[in-house]
C-alpha cells in the first residue's frame, strides 16, 4: 500500500482530559488493535505533516486505529501529567480494542517509553510492542559519546536541547524515568522496536537502550541508520520509505499476537 493510499482514513476527535485526541481509523473496516501515537518536536513544536502521514499508513496498513493525542507543550505541558495522561489513555483503549501499542519519534519516543515503564510498574501492563523511532532517552545529555556525535548532526543541538528539557521535566528530577526513560530498569517490557541514524546525538543513548533492554531479557529489534540524521524513518527518502515498512510490520505483527 503507498503512502498516498494510506491517507484514505476516517478521523474523529474528542477532548480528553482538556487534550484534542484524534483517532484515525481504516475506511470501510472495523479498526483490530489500537496504536497510541507520541509525536515529535522537541517538547515545544506541534505535530507535523510527517506525523500524520505516518499515522494514517499505519492505520490502513495494519487495520488498527491509531490515537493521537495532541498533548501540551512547554511551558504549559511538562512529563509528569502527560505521561500519566498517555498511560492513562492507554488504559482506556485496551477496554475499547483489547490490544493496544505504543509508537513515537525523538521527544515522544521518550514519551512512549516513559508511558510504557509507568503502565508496568503501575498498572502491571506489558504492552505487545513499543515503537522508538530517535527516542530521546536521558535528558541530562551527559553521554561522552555525544560530544563526538554533535558536529555530524545537522538538527539537534545540546545547549538548545537543554532549555527545552529544563521546561520538560518540571518538578520531577532529570534521572526520574518519566524523564529519562534510560534511567529506568527495562525489565518486564514487551518488545521493542528502534530505529536511530549514527548522525544524530541520540544515537549514543538508543545504543545504550538497546544493550540494557536486551541484557534484561527484552526483545529489541534494532535498526541503525549508518550515516542517516534525527528520526530518519520519517524523511522522503529510500531509507525512510525502508524503515516505515518496518515499523508498518512491526505494529501488524504485535497487534495480531
Amino acid at each position: 500500500m503507498s503512502e498516498g493510499d494510506a491517507r484514505q482514513s476516517c478521523v474523529r476527535r474528542c477532548r480528553r482530559g482538556g487534550w484534542p485526541v484524534y483517532t484515525l481509523t481504516p475506511s470501510g473496516r472495523p479498526p483490530r488493535g489500537n496504536v497510541v501515537y507520541a509525536h515529535g518536536g522537541g517538547w515545544v513544536h506541534e505535530i507535523a505533516p510527517q506525523h500524520w502521514a505516518l499515522c494514517a499508513a499505519v492505520a490502513a496498513d495494519t487495520g488498527a486505529a491509531v490515537t493521537v493525542p495532541i498533548y501540551p507543550l512547554v511551558p504549559f505541558g511538562t512529563a509528569g501529567p502527560v505521561v500519566r495522561g498517555f498511560a492513562d489513555l492507554v488504559l482506556a483503549n485496551r477496554e475499547t480494542y483489547g490490544n493496544v501499542c505504543l509508537a513515537g519519534d525523538s521527544a515522544g519516543g521518550q514519551i512512549a517509553l516513559s508511558t510504557a515503564l509507568v503502565l508496568r510498574d503501575q498498572s502491571a501492563v506489558r504492552l505487545p510492542g513499543t515503537v522508538l523511532i530517535a527516542p530521546a532517552l536521558d535528558l541530562s545529555l551527559t553521554n561522552p559519546e555525544i560530544a563526538v556525535v554533535q558536529p555530524r548532526d545537522p538538527w539537534l543541538g545540546v545547549a538548545g536541547s537543554r532549555v527545552f528539557i529544563e521546561h520538560w521535566r518540571g518538578d520531577l528530577g532529570i534521572a526520574d524515568p518519566r524523564v529519562s526513560p534510560l534511567a529506568g530498569d527495562p525489565r518486564g517490557l514487551g518488545p521493542l522496536t528502534v530505529f536511530c541514524g549514527t548522525d544524530d546525538i541520540l544515537y549514543p543513548d538508543t545504543r545504550l537502550l538497546v544493550e540494557a533492554a536486551r541484557g534484561a531479557g527484552v526483545a529489541v529489534d534494532y535498526h541503525e541508520g549508518p550515516g542517516l540524521p534525527h528520526v530518519y524513518p520519517l524523511t522522503p527518502t529510500p531509507e525512510g520509505r525502508a524503515a516505515r515498512r518496518v515499523v508498518l510490520n512491526s505494529l501488524r505483527s504485535a497487534l495480531a499476537g
